[in-house]
Order: structure tokens, then sequence, then C-alpha cells
């Protein structure tokens, strides 16, 4: 896959997120899929497949959320099966704080999946929104 296709892959990860479509999101990436949040904070470190991600990272997170995070992406640029993407986030936890968040997600495409994914945030409003 080019480059071009590979931000589509991106891009449509976000854009079906924003959707709520989390069942979409999940089929664009690899079952193999390793996704690192950067940090200290209690979703912080690296979770292997798709069922350790739901289960350890996705599932914990949104469940502590009124309707996910709507992702504004900012910048997006790719290299190879590298494609980085900028953007800020806005959600809201179910019991109505702010959650408000900016990002970097250095992201790998392999044969039109998502299979690496790193992920930059600010940790301290992290912590501040769910604690430590």
């Amino acid at each position: 896959m080019g480059i071009s296709q590979n931000k589509q892959i991106v891009r449509e990860f976000f854009e079906a997120g924003n959707r709520g479509e989390m069942e979409r999101c999940i089929e664009l990436l690899a079952d193999d899929i390793s996704w690192t949040d950067i940090g200290t904070t209690r979703f912080s470190g690296t979770y292997v497949g798709k069922e350790e991600l739901s289960a350890n990272l996705l599932g914990p997170l949104f469940g502590q959320l009124k309707a996910g995070i709507y992702s504004t992406i900012e910048n997006i640029v790719a290299e190879g099966q590298v494609v980085v993407v900028q953007s800020r986030g806005k959600a809201e936890t179910v019991d109505g704080k702010p959650y408000n968040n900016t990002y970097c997600h250095i992201i790998r495409v392999r044969e039109g999946k998502i299979y690496e994914v790193t992920e930059y945030f600010d940790t301290a409003l992290t912590n501040a929104v769910f604690g430590t």
C-alpha cells in the first residue's frame, strides 16, 4: 500500500471513532496490534492484540466517558508505513468532567491494517481527570 492509502486508513479509523463505530475501528486494526500509551497514567502501557487492547484500555477508558472521544485531526503526515497524526480530543466523563486532551499518534500501517500505535498525550490531564 502507498502513503496516500495508509493516510486514508488512519483517517477512516478516526472518522469511524467519531461516528461511534467501534466495530469499524477494531476492523481496521491488525490482529497483532501493539498499542502503547506513554507515561505513568492508569492507562499507560503496551497492549498487544485486539482482545488485550479492548479489555485493558478501550473498555476501561471508554466506560468512564459519556460518548467516547471526538477527535479533530489538525495535521496528518506520512512516509512509508508511518502515519503521524496530531489531534485534539473532546470528551466528557460519566460524572460530567471535561476531558479535552491533545494527542500525537505515531501509527504504522501494514497490508491495509493499523499494526502499531504509540500515543502521546497530556498525562497530567489524564491523571487529574481519571486518577492515578
